[in-house]
C-alpha cells in the first residue's frame, strides 16, 4: 500500500523518520510524527514483527493495538543480526532525516546504530535515543521499560490514597508521555537544522523516568526548600489540594467528578448543597471545610441520577464529568464535534474506529491514510523504490532471511 491516492497530509510532508524501536515509547514519538504526514519507516524482525503485533485486545485472532500504533507507517522486515540487514539499516540511516532507537546501549553499538555511528554515516541526521536509564547513566546497558520510568519519576508514589499502596496508571503513561517528549524534542531539532547553517546533527538522549519527571514540577523544590516528601492524598492533588475535588456515584451506578479550585466555584458548590456560603468565603475558610464540602456532596449525589446531577451542576456553574468509559466516548456529543474518532478502512478488520489526529491543524491537517500495515507490507516500496535495491538483490535478501 502506499500514499498515491493522497490521503496522506500534514504539517511535516516530506520529513523521512527510520524507527529500530518496539513497542510503546519510541513507536509512538514516531507515530506523531506520521499523524502529520512524516513517511516514517518501521523496522521489524522477519517472522515476528514488533511485540506489539501480539499484545491487547482481538477480534476473531487479529491484534487490535498495533492497528493504531502503527497506523500511518511503513513496515519492512530486516534482521539486524545479519551484516548484510546492519548494511541495509546503515542506508536507512543514510536515507532518513530523524533516526529513533530503542535498543540497549550495548547492542547500539554493536549494531552500528548509536550516535558515533549515525552521525558518521548522515551528518545531517536527528537521532532520538531513547532508554530505560539515558547513554550517559552508569546503568545505560540496563534494560527499562515504561512502568519502571513511571515508578522511578515519583508519580507513582504520588499515585493512590493515603491508606492504600502506590499505584500505576491503567495504560502506558510512562511509555506515552516519553513518546510524546520524543516527538516534542525532534521538531526542536528540526527547527534549529532549518535556520542554523552549521547545524551537524543532533544526539536527542531521553531516559524513559524523565518526561514524567520533568512534569511533576514541584516535587523536587519542594524537597529542597522545605525538606518534604509530598505523599498520597487519594484524588486531591498532593501539595495544592483543592476545595472540591473527587469522585463521586450517583443514584443509578454513574460514577461523576467534580472539581472546584476557585474562590467563586467553591461557593457556588456551597450554594447548591444548600450551605452557607458565608462560611466558605476566604481560601482559609474554604481549606478548613474541604470535609464538608466532600461529605456534602457524596450524599448529594448518591440521591440523584447522573444526568440530574450533571444538569444541576451546569446550571449552577460547578465543574462536574460523568467519568468516560470507552463506551461513553464513542457516544458524546463533543468528541463528535471535534471530530477527534475517525474511521478507517483496515484489510483485516474492514472499517474500525480511532482517535484522530490530535492535535487539529486548521489549516493544513493531518490524516489517518491506513491503520498499522501487515508484516513486512512496504518491503518493496522502501527497499525497491526508495533505496534503489534492485530485485535481484531483495530476492537474495529475502531468500538468506535478512528481510
Amino acid at each position: 500500500m502506499d500514499d498515491s491516492d493522497g490521503t496522506r497530509q500534514g504539517q511535516l510532508t516530506g520529513l523521512k523518520v527510520v524507527e529500530f524501536a518496539h513497542v510503546v515509547a519510541g513507536p509512538l514519538a514516531g507515530a506523531m510524527l506520521a499523524d502529520q504526514g512524516a513517511d516514517v519507516v518501521h523496522v521489524e524482525p522477519p517472522g515476528t514483527g514488533d511485540a506489539a503485533r501480539l499484545m491487547g485486545p482481538r477480534r476473531d485472532g487479529v491484534p487490535l493495538w498495533f492497528k493504531v500504533a502503527g497506523r500511518n507507517k511503513r513496515s519492512v522486515t530486516l534482521d539486524l543480526h545479519h551484516e548484510e540487514g546492519r548494511a541495509i539499516a546503515r542506508e536507512l540511516v543514510a536515507w532518513a532525516d530523524v533516526v529513533i532507537v530503542t535498543l540497549r546501549a550495548g547492542r547500539l553499538k554493536a549494531w552500528g546504530l548509536d550516535w558515533d555511528a549515525v552521525h558518521a554515516v548522515n551528518p545531517r541526521a536527528i537521532l532520538l535515543q531513547i532508554s530505560g536509564f539515558g547513554a550517559t547513566s552508569s546503568r545505560a546497558d540496563a534494560p527499562g521499560f515504561g512502568k519502571m520510568g513511571e515508578a522511578r519519576s515519583g508519580v507513582v508514589h504520588l499515585t493512590g490514597f493515603p491508606d492504600g499502596p502506590p499505584v500505576h496508571t491503567g495504560f502506558s503513561h510512562g511509555d506515552a508521555v516519553t513518546g510524546l517528549m520524543g516527538a516534542y524534542a525532534v521538531l526542536a531539532a528540526l527547527h534549529r537544522r532549518a535556520t542554523d547553517p552549521a547545524f551537524d546533527g543532533e544526539w536527542i538522549d531521553l531516559a524513559l523516568f524523565e518526561p514524567l519527571f520533568r512534569l511533576v514540577e514541584w516535587q523536587i523544590i519542594a524537597y529542597d526548600q522545605l525538606g518534604t516528601v509530598p505523599e498520597r492524598a487519594g484524588n486531591q492533588l498532593a501539595v495544592a489540594p483543592a476545595a472540591v475535588i473527587n469522585t463521586y456515584r450517583t443514584a443509578d451506578g454513574d460514577w461523576l467528578t467534580v472539581t472546584s479550585a476557585t474562590l467563586r466555584s467553591v461557593r457556588n458548590v456551597a450554594r447548591l448543597l444548600g450551605l452557607p456560603e458565608e462560611e466558605f468565603a476566604t481560601a482559609e475558610q474554604q481549606h478548613a471545610g474541604r470535609t464538608r464540602l466532600d461529605d456534602g456532596l457524596r450524599a448529594w449525589i448518591a440521591e440523584r441520577p447522573a444526568e440530574a446531577c450533571l444538569k444541576a451542576f451546569e446550571d449552577a456553574e460547578v465543574v462536574a464529568s460523568r467519568v468516560f468509559t470507552a463506551a461513553d466516548i464513542v457516544q458524546d456529543p463533543v468528541y463528535a464535534e471535534r471530530e477527534d474518532i475517525v474511521t478507517v478502512d483496515d484489510p483485516d478488520l474492514g472499517p474500525v474506529r480511532m482517535q484522530s489526529v490530535i492535535p487539529h491543524f486548521r489549516r493544513v491537517p493531518g490524516a489517518v491514510w491506513r491503520t498499522g500495515p501487515s508484516l513486512g507490507a512496504d518491503n518493496d516500496l522502501v527497499y525497491g523504490q526508495w533505496l534503489g535495491i534492485g530485485e535481484e538483490r531483495r530476492a537474495g535478501l529475502e531468500e538468506r532471511g535478512v528481510i
